[in-house]
Protein backbone atom coordinates (compact mmCIF):
# COMPACT_ATOMS: atom_id res chain seq x y z
CA UNK A 1 0.00 0.00 0.00
CA UNK A 2 1.35 3.52 -1.15
CA UNK A 3 2.87 5.73 1.92
CA UNK A 4 0.56 8.36 2.68
CA UNK A 5 3.04 12.16 2.56
CA UNK A 6 2.89 15.66 2.74
CA UNK A 7 5.28 17.61 0.99
CA UNK A 8 6.53 20.60 3.10
CA UNK A 9 8.89 22.29 0.14
CA UNK A 10 10.89 25.54 -1.12
CA UNK A 11 11.18 25.01 -4.32
CA UNK A 12 13.95 25.77 -5.47
CA UNK A 13 15.45 23.13 -8.11
CA UNK A 14 16.24 20.12 -5.92
CA UNK A 15 12.80 20.29 -4.38
CA UNK A 16 11.69 20.72 -8.06
CA UNK A 17 12.98 17.50 -8.95
CA UNK A 18 11.64 16.37 -5.78
CA UNK A 19 7.99 16.71 -6.92
CA UNK A 20 9.09 15.72 -10.37
CA UNK A 21 9.50 12.62 -8.95
CA UNK A 22 7.06 12.09 -6.43
CA UNK A 23 4.05 13.12 -8.64
CA UNK A 24 4.42 9.48 -10.44
CA UNK A 25 6.07 7.72 -7.78
CA UNK A 26 4.11 4.68 -7.19
CA UNK A 27 5.13 3.78 -3.60
CA UNK A 28 3.66 7.42 -2.41
CA UNK A 29 0.61 8.93 -1.82
CA UNK A 30 0.19 12.68 -2.34
CA UNK A 31 -2.53 14.04 -0.04
CA UNK A 32 -0.91 17.56 0.38
CA UNK A 33 1.65 19.74 -1.03
CA UNK A 34 2.68 22.59 1.32
CA UNK A 35 5.04 25.75 0.24
CA UNK A 36 7.14 27.56 3.05
CA UNK A 37 9.84 30.37 2.04
CA UNK A 38 13.70 29.23 2.37
CA UNK A 39 15.40 29.08 -1.06
CA UNK A 40 13.02 31.81 -2.11
CA UNK A 41 10.42 33.96 -0.33
CA UNK A 42 7.20 32.69 0.63
CA UNK A 43 5.14 34.00 -2.24
CA UNK A 44 7.86 32.91 -5.23
CA UNK A 45 7.79 29.12 -3.41
CA UNK A 46 3.70 29.26 -3.34
CA UNK A 47 3.70 30.28 -7.08
CA UNK A 48 6.65 27.72 -7.86
CA UNK A 49 4.48 25.09 -6.50
CA UNK A 50 1.26 25.67 -8.43
CA UNK A 51 3.28 26.21 -11.47
CA UNK A 52 4.83 22.82 -10.58
CA UNK A 53 1.76 20.82 -9.96
CA UNK A 54 -0.31 22.61 -13.34
CA UNK A 55 3.02 20.86 -15.72
CA UNK A 56 2.97 18.04 -14.12
CA UNK A 57 -0.42 16.88 -14.18
CA UNK A 58 -0.32 14.39 -11.77
CA UNK A 59 -3.17 11.49 -11.51
CA UNK A 60 -4.23 12.20 -8.45
CA UNK A 61 -3.88 15.88 -7.55
CA UNK A 62 -3.57 17.18 -4.03
CA UNK A 63 -4.16 20.00 -1.77
CA UNK A 64 -2.32 23.03 -1.69
CA UNK A 65 -1.08 24.81 0.87
CA UNK A 66 0.56 28.34 0.65
CA UNK A 67 3.05 29.44 3.74
CA UNK A 68 3.35 32.72 5.10
CA UNK A 69 6.70 34.40 5.51
CA UNK A 70 8.42 33.63 8.64
CA UNK A 71 7.59 35.65 11.77
CA UNK A 72 11.91 37.18 11.41
CA UNK A 73 12.88 38.00 8.20
CA UNK A 74 14.45 36.04 6.06
CA UNK A 75 18.56 36.28 7.51
CA UNK A 76 19.55 36.07 3.97
CA UNK A 77 19.19 35.06 0.10
CA UNK A 78 20.06 32.21 -1.84
CA UNK A 79 18.41 33.55 -5.35
CA UNK A 80 22.21 33.34 -6.54
CA UNK A 81 21.95 29.69 -6.55
CA UNK A 82 18.60 28.87 -7.88
CA UNK A 83 17.94 32.41 -9.83
CA UNK A 84 15.23 34.83 -9.18
CA UNK A 85 12.68 32.73 -9.90
CA UNK A 86 13.99 29.91 -8.06
CA UNK A 87 13.76 27.45 -11.28
CA UNK A 88 17.16 28.52 -12.88
CA UNK A 89 14.97 31.07 -15.12
CA UNK A 90 12.71 28.31 -16.45
CA UNK A 91 9.80 29.76 -17.71
CA UNK A 92 6.38 27.75 -16.22
CA UNK A 93 2.50 29.08 -16.26
CA UNK A 94 0.37 29.40 -13.71
CA UNK A 95 -2.97 30.21 -12.85
CA UNK A 96 -2.58 31.78 -9.72
CA UNK A 97 -5.19 30.56 -6.62
CA UNK A 98 -7.25 33.12 -5.78
CA UNK A 99 -7.79 32.34 -2.33
CA UNK A 100 -5.00 30.01 -1.38
CA UNK A 101 -5.57 27.95 1.80
CA UNK A 102 -2.87 28.47 4.32
CA UNK A 103 -0.08 25.60 4.56
CA UNK A 104 -1.13 25.26 8.51
CA UNK A 105 -4.73 24.13 8.12
CA UNK A 106 -4.06 21.83 5.09
CA UNK A 107 -1.68 20.37 7.05
CA UNK A 108 -4.15 20.13 9.61
CA UNK A 109 -7.00 19.02 8.00
CA UNK A 110 -4.72 16.29 6.06
CA UNK A 111 -3.39 14.87 9.23
CA UNK A 112 -6.89 14.92 10.82
CA UNK A 113 -8.77 12.93 7.87
CA UNK A 114 -6.46 10.15 8.78
CA UNK A 115 -4.56 10.20 11.90
CA UNK A 116 -1.21 8.47 12.30
CA UNK A 117 -1.25 7.28 9.04
CA UNK A 118 -0.03 10.69 6.91
CA UNK A 119 4.23 11.37 6.94
CA UNK A 120 5.49 14.76 6.42
CA UNK A 121 8.69 14.97 4.54
CA UNK A 122 10.00 18.45 5.41
CA UNK A 123 12.64 19.89 2.70
CA UNK A 124 12.34 23.51 3.39
CA UNK A 125 12.44 25.78 7.13
CA UNK A 126 9.99 24.32 9.39
CA UNK A 127 7.63 27.11 9.58
CA UNK A 128 4.22 25.37 8.31
CA UNK A 129 5.12 22.73 11.08
CA UNK A 130 5.78 25.05 14.33
CA UNK A 131 2.13 26.74 13.36
CA UNK A 132 0.17 24.06 12.44
CA UNK A 133 0.61 22.32 15.94
CA UNK A 134 0.45 25.82 17.21
CA UNK A 135 -3.38 25.88 15.32
CA UNK A 136 -3.78 22.52 16.86
CA UNK A 137 -2.06 21.70 19.62
CA UNK A 138 -3.09 17.77 19.69
CA UNK A 139 -1.75 17.43 16.12
CA UNK A 140 1.68 16.01 16.76
CA UNK A 141 -0.42 12.89 18.33
CA UNK A 142 -1.61 12.13 15.17
CA UNK A 143 1.45 12.69 13.01
CA UNK A 144 2.85 9.16 11.90
CA UNK A 145 6.62 10.29 11.08
CA UNK A 146 8.68 13.67 10.46
CA UNK A 147 11.12 13.54 8.10
CA UNK A 148 13.26 16.85 8.56
CA UNK A 149 15.66 17.82 5.69
CA UNK A 150 18.20 19.84 7.92
CA UNK A 151 20.77 20.00 10.94
CA UNK A 152 24.66 19.45 10.76
CA UNK A 153 25.42 17.02 13.58
CA UNK A 154 29.02 17.24 13.57
CA UNK A 155 29.23 20.87 13.27
CA UNK A 156 29.53 21.95 9.77
CA UNK A 157 27.18 24.20 8.54
CA UNK A 158 26.36 25.60 4.93
CA UNK A 159 25.09 28.68 6.10
CA UNK A 160 27.61 29.49 8.52
CA UNK A 161 30.16 27.30 10.35
CA UNK A 162 27.72 25.90 12.25
CA UNK A 163 24.21 26.45 11.19
CA UNK A 164 22.70 24.57 8.24
CA UNK A 165 20.29 26.79 5.98
CA UNK A 166 16.37 24.92 6.65
CA UNK A 167 17.57 25.07 10.51
CA UNK A 168 18.67 28.79 10.47
CA UNK A 169 15.89 30.10 8.41
CA UNK A 170 13.82 29.94 11.11
CA UNK A 171 15.18 28.72 14.43
CA UNK A 172 11.91 29.50 16.64
CA UNK A 173 10.02 26.53 14.21
CA UNK A 174 12.73 24.37 14.93
CA UNK A 175 12.92 24.43 18.28
CA UNK A 176 9.44 24.17 18.49
CA UNK A 177 9.21 20.89 16.41
CA UNK A 178 12.11 19.18 17.46
CA UNK A 179 10.87 19.32 21.01
CA UNK A 180 7.39 17.28 19.64
CA UNK A 181 6.66 14.09 20.86
CA UNK A 182 5.89 12.30 17.61
CA UNK A 183 8.43 10.24 15.50
CA UNK A 184 11.26 12.35 14.04
CA UNK A 185 13.91 11.48 11.94
CA UNK A 186 16.87 14.39 11.09
CA UNK A 187 18.51 13.66 7.51
CA UNK A 188 21.55 15.98 8.24
CA UNK A 189 24.23 17.41 6.14
CA UNK A 190 26.63 14.72 7.86
CA UNK A 191 25.25 12.44 4.97
CA UNK A 192 23.80 14.54 2.61
CA UNK A 193 26.77 17.09 1.67
CA UNK A 194 28.61 14.17 0.07
CA UNK A 195 26.38 13.47 -2.26
CA UNK A 196 26.51 15.26 -5.83
CA UNK A 197 23.99 15.49 -8.92
CA UNK A 198 27.15 15.51 -11.27
CA UNK A 199 27.13 16.76 -15.20
CA UNK A 200 27.34 13.65 -16.71
CA UNK A 201 24.37 12.35 -14.25
CA UNK A 202 22.37 14.55 -16.67
CA UNK A 203 21.73 11.94 -19.25
CA UNK A 204 20.16 9.74 -16.56
CA UNK A 205 17.55 11.53 -15.28
CA UNK A 206 15.27 12.03 -18.20
CA UNK A 207 15.69 12.23 -22.36
CA UNK A 208 16.60 15.84 -22.97
CA UNK A 209 13.78 15.47 -25.51
CA UNK A 210 10.78 14.92 -23.45
CA UNK A 211 8.31 17.38 -21.30
CA UNK A 212 10.25 16.39 -18.11
CA UNK A 213 13.75 16.23 -19.76
CA UNK A 214 13.58 19.75 -21.13
CA UNK A 215 12.71 21.03 -17.46
CA UNK A 216 15.41 19.79 -15.71
CA UNK A 217 17.78 20.51 -18.37
CA UNK A 218 16.37 23.61 -18.19
CA UNK A 219 16.64 24.40 -14.19
CA UNK A 220 20.09 22.07 -13.59
CA UNK A 221 22.56 23.43 -16.10
CA UNK A 222 22.63 27.00 -14.64
CA UNK A 223 22.62 25.27 -11.31
CA UNK A 224 25.89 23.65 -12.12
CA UNK A 225 27.15 26.68 -13.70
CA UNK A 226 26.51 28.68 -10.23
CA UNK A 227 28.36 26.08 -8.07
CA UNK A 228 31.03 25.69 -10.43
CA UNK A 229 31.82 29.84 -10.28
CA UNK A 230 30.54 30.13 -6.17
CA UNK A 231 32.20 27.17 -4.63
CA UNK A 232 34.20 25.58 -7.67
CA UNK A 233 31.93 22.23 -6.89
CA UNK A 234 31.39 20.29 -10.18
CA UNK A 235 27.91 19.33 -8.80
CA UNK A 236 25.14 20.40 -7.29
CA UNK A 237 23.81 19.46 -4.01
CA UNK A 238 20.68 17.23 -3.54
CA UNK A 239 19.85 17.15 -0.01
CA UNK A 240 16.49 17.59 -0.57
CA UNK A 241 15.95 14.98 -3.11
CA UNK A 242 18.37 12.39 -0.13
CA UNK A 243 15.63 12.73 2.26
CA UNK A 244 12.53 11.74 0.15
CA UNK A 245 14.62 8.78 -0.83
CA UNK A 246 15.24 8.13 3.24
CA UNK A 247 11.71 8.89 4.02
CA UNK A 248 10.20 6.65 1.06
CA UNK A 249 13.15 4.10 1.38
CA UNK A 250 13.94 3.81 5.60
CA UNK A 251 16.10 0.62 4.70
CA UNK A 252 18.52 2.60 2.81
CA UNK A 253 19.54 4.25 5.94
CA UNK A 254 20.74 3.84 9.43
CA UNK A 255 19.74 5.82 12.53
CA UNK A 256 21.03 6.85 15.68
CA UNK A 257 18.74 7.85 18.53
CA UNK A 258 20.05 11.22 19.85
CA UNK A 259 18.71 14.10 22.24
CA UNK A 260 19.30 16.97 19.70
CA UNK A 261 18.70 21.15 20.62
CA UNK A 262 18.48 23.81 18.82
CA UNK A 263 20.44 26.85 19.31
CA UNK A 264 18.89 30.12 18.61
CA UNK A 265 20.39 33.12 19.94
CA UNK A 266 24.28 32.72 20.07
CA UNK A 267 26.10 35.17 18.08
CA UNK A 268 28.05 32.28 16.44
CA UNK A 269 26.16 29.51 17.29
CA UNK A 270 22.62 31.01 16.03
CA UNK A 271 20.66 27.64 14.13
CA UNK A 272 22.98 25.01 15.52
CA UNK A 273 21.54 21.60 15.98
CA UNK A 274 23.59 20.33 19.19
CA UNK A 275 23.82 16.76 19.79
CA UNK A 276 24.51 15.36 23.25
CA UNK A 277 26.55 12.35 22.21
CA UNK A 278 27.98 11.67 25.58
CA UNK A 279 27.29 8.48 27.00
CA UNK A 280 24.76 9.85 29.47
CA UNK A 281 23.35 12.50 28.00
CA UNK A 282 21.92 15.53 29.96
CA UNK A 283 18.00 14.85 28.09
CA UNK A 284 16.49 11.87 26.79
CA UNK A 285 16.54 11.28 22.69
CA UNK A 286 14.06 13.17 21.26
CA UNK A 287 14.90 12.26 17.57
CA UNK A 288 16.49 9.80 14.95
CA UNK A 289 19.40 11.22 12.94
CA UNK A 290 19.99 9.40 9.68
CA UNK A 291 24.26 8.47 10.14
CA UNK A 292 24.98 6.50 6.92
CA UNK A 293 22.81 5.67 3.98
CA UNK A 294 23.46 3.48 0.93
CA UNK A 295 24.21 6.38 -2.00
CA UNK A 296 24.52 4.29 -4.32
CA UNK A 297 21.00 3.28 -4.00
CA UNK A 298 19.60 6.52 -3.51
CA UNK A 299 21.53 7.82 -6.95
CA UNK A 300 20.33 5.00 -8.71
CA UNK A 301 16.53 5.14 -7.22
CA UNK A 302 16.68 8.95 -8.35
CA UNK A 303 17.54 8.14 -11.53
CA UNK A 304 14.86 5.42 -12.16
CA UNK A 305 12.26 7.44 -10.57
CA UNK A 306 13.03 10.49 -12.54
CA UNK A 307 12.57 8.32 -16.02
CA UNK A 308 9.42 6.96 -15.00
CA UNK A 309 8.32 10.28 -14.36
CA UNK A 310 9.27 11.01 -17.75
CA UNK A 311 7.85 8.52 -19.12
CA UNK A 312 4.24 8.64 -17.49
CA UNK A 313 4.46 12.40 -18.39
CA UNK A 314 4.91 11.66 -21.89
CA UNK A 315 1.97 8.94 -21.87
CA UNK A 316 -0.41 10.97 -20.03
CA UNK A 317 0.61 14.24 -21.57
Amino acid sequence: MPKKIILDVDPGIVDAMVLCLAAFDPTVEIVALTSVGGNVPADVSAKNLQALVEFLDPPRLPRLGTGAPPDEPMPFDYRHVHSIDGLGGTPLPVAELRSPHPAEKILCDAIRSDPENVMIICLGPLTNIARAVARDPQLSEMIRHIYIAGGAINGQGNITSCAEFNIYADVQAAKTVFRLPCTKTLVPLDVTNPVFLMPHHLEMIAGEDTKLGKLLYNMIRPALWTYRQCYGLEGIHIHDLVTYMVAVHPAWATTKELSVQIETEGDLTRGMTVADQRSVPEFSPNIEVVTKIKTKAILRGIFRGLKQSAERLETEG
